[in-house]
């Protein structure tokens, strides 16, 4: 029973997942492990039942507290710039939401720490990702801008949501040779950058216009 819901029937299924890895491939993404990723990663489990024949169209989907999953490009193009360029070993993501970027993430990298504000959501992510035996992540209910200072240095930053400005903290947790993967900026007008820590300084790439949910300071527990 377990194995064909994570396996998933019709519009979850082997066939429209690879649809979908077609469409990330035309649109550009090209590391063959990341696609291997998001064709095995069942999204469909990330979502609520009524929304789980969307599941592999390529859209952000509500997953409730103002929250949303990302798009699977958006998840895929992240992912590849986080890994492109070298393996990451120590990684750290900000903004866990629903876990399904986590999920993708976890057999791609050594070490995964990732970090939620929203308390009931880390709470689903975790079953989620125990349901999938995925055993590599450490997961913190906090304050993303303040990242997760006890296992840095990251060879990785990813986060999943907006803020106007990139937080030192983070960029203080980068090793030299480390990325920060993020979007930045206001509604409708924020960039996805990717920022290179080296001996002399930071390095800022521009990946191209993208649309997040903001990045929010402080902590919603469980009621």
């Amino acid at each position: 029973m377990m194995d064909s819901r994570i396996s998933g029937i019709g519009m979850t299924s082997a066939r429209t997942r690879e649809r979908l890895v077609q469409r990330l491939m035309e649109q550009g993404v090209k590391l063959p492990a990341v696609l291997e990723r998001i064709r095995n990663v069942p999204r469909h489990l990330f979502v609520d039942e009524a929304l789980a024949s969307r599941a592999y169209e390529d859209t952000a989907l509500p997953i409730g507290f103002g929250q949303t999953i990302s798009q699977p490009y958006i998840v895929a193009r992240m992912t590849e710039a986080l890994l492109d360029g070298g393996p990451r070993e120590n990684v750290l993501e900000v903004g866990t939401g629903c876990g399904y970027q986590t999920a993708v993430l976890s057999s791609l990298v050594t070490k995964l720490y990732t970090i939620e504000r929203i308390e009931p959501l880390l709470a689903r992510a975790k079953s989620r990702l125990k349901e999938l035996g995925i055993k590599n992540v450490k997961f913190r209910h906090g304050d993303g801008f303040e990242g997760w200072k006890s296992h840095a240095p990251y060879d990785g930053i990813l986060v999943a949501a907006a803020p106007m400005t990139v937080p030192d903290a983070l960029l203080k947790q980068l090793a030299v040779g480390g990325r920060l993967v993020m979007p930045v900026g206001g509604e409708g007008k924020q960039e996805l950058l990717r920022i290179t820590r080296r001996e002399q300084g930071y390095e800022k790439e521009k990946l191209g216009v993208v649309s997040f949910v903001p990045l929010q300071a402080g902590v919603i527990a469980a009621s």
